[in-house]
């Protein structure tokens, strides 16, 4: 059974424990038809809190159904370099345990002061607008610092209005969004996926249907880091099969084409990662048509959407192809200045890596070095930046030049 696909182990296990799909769906409060569908493979389960239910009911632990939820994240981490180290340590234990214990104790009446407590909403959406700045800077260690006093603020404050708990649960949402955002950066992969399902529970209790679509594409993103394509994929398609209508209409909102391009862009690159060409350029395609139909760049859910998103994309696709040509014509017509520090330095790491593809060492180092200016915690820790200083290590034999072997440094980089 270890081989099987998700849908096959719940199957399989059903029936050892002699349950119908109308039992074992009732057992978990979803329908039979919900059950027939995710044994088919139809239907994915990306949601821990679901997954630990079938688990429960099914008499197994919750990596017998979905071996990589407890695994840990990929290899070379780096954590012997890793900054702030601790503070995502912190983070992670956060994530621990109820959010909010003390909250469902002590007598009614400090209960009934506490629902009856004013939520300064414009305060702490400030604060997680703060966090996201800080995140599409690439601080990711002030990103944790402060998150370490947002999520407890928010989720008090979400127990504390009944008025504006809808609202409160929205910023939630953005809050654990960027905290998933964070992991995956910080390759805690395993945190990332947790942080995005406390974003979807959130967002599905706001009643904010796009939040929840936000928060599926983070957890496609740690999916896709994870290289679990297929789940990635998965999550990717059903998001996008779910705005298709909205998005294909003759005026859709700004922020579902956002959210629609983005993950467009999203499938486009993991084709590219699992080298299906068609598929990639099916993705570019349909990311360039909303973009252009918006016209503009926009950072809705903070996606940072639009036709220079989708050129910096491209790149990344033509590099994940092995097309180190292409993506070099394409970058010479892009101007990033446009987007954020992060966005950038993404896009020269991708420009070094085509450089590197052919072995254009002086021209990749350079467009390293001026990623490491903008955003020097995503040059030292991202994985593909690493693998590209790496290379150049590898291409300049025992000689390197200064410069390249004091990155190195910076990177904990070794041939």
């Amino acid at each position: 059974m270890a081989e099987s696909t998700l849908g096959a182990r719940v199957a399989e296990l059903r029936r050892r424990r002699g349950l119908s799909q109308k039992e074992l769906g009732a057992a978990i409060r979803r329908s039979e038809s919900w059950v027939s569908q995710v044994e088919r493979d139809v239907l994915p389960v990306e949601r821990l809190s679901v997954l630990q239910r079938l688990a429960d009911v099914l008499g197994v632990a919750v990596r017998d159904l979905r071996p990589e939820a407890a695994e840990p994240m990929a290899a070379d981490r780096g954590d012997g370099h890793r900054p702030g180290a601790a503070v995502f340590e912190r983070l992670r234990l956060l994530l621990t345990g109820h959010p909010a214990l003390d909250q469902l104790f002590g007598d009614e009446t400090d209960r009934s002061l506490a629902r009856d407590a004013a939520v300064k909403l414009e305060e702490l959406q400030e604060r997680v607008d703060l966090v996201w700045q800080l995140a599409h800077e690439s601080r990711l260690v002030d990103v944790g610092s402060s998150l370490l006093e947002l999520i407890p603020d928010l989720e008090h404050a979400a127990r504390s209005s009944a008025t504006q708990r809808p609202e409160v649960l929205t910023q939630l949402s953005r809050a654990y969004q960027v905290a998933a955002t964070a992991f995956t950066r910080q390759e805690e992969v395993d945190a990332a996926w947790i942080a995005a399902d406390r974003a979807l529970s959130a967002a599905e209790e706001s009643g904010d249907a796009l939040s929840v679509v936000a928060g599926t594409y983070r957890m496609a993103q740690a999916f896709l880091r994870l290289q679990r394509l297929e789940q990635a994929e998965q999550a990717a398609r059903v998001s996008v099969a779910a705005l298709a209508a909205q998005a294909a209409s003759e005026q859709p909102r700004p922020e579902v084409l956002s959210l629609y391009g983005s993950l467009q862009l999203m499938l486009a690159v993991i084709a590219a990662t699992d080298g299906n060409r068609t598929a990639a350029r099916a993705g570019l395609s349909a990311a360039r048509t909303a973009a252009d139909r918006l016209g503009e760049g926009r950072n809705d859910f903070d996606t940072e959407f639009g036709p220079t998103g989708v050129a910096v994309h491209a790149v990344a696709v033509a590099v994940e192809l092995g097309d180190a040509g292409e993506a070099l014509d394409i970058a010479r017509t892009v101007d990033v200045s446009v987007l954020s520090p992060e966005r950038q330095a993404r896009f020269l790491v991708d420009l070094a890596r085509a450089h590197a593809q052919r072995r254009q060492a002086s021209e990749a180092l350079d467009a390293l070095l001026t990623a490491e200016r903008l955003t020097p915690e995503l040059v030292h820790t991202d994985h593909r930046a690493r693998e590209v200083v790496r290379d150049l290590l590898q291409f300049a034999g025992r000689r390197p030049a200064d410069e390249l072997r004091e990155l190195a440094g910076r990177a904990a980089v070794t041939p």
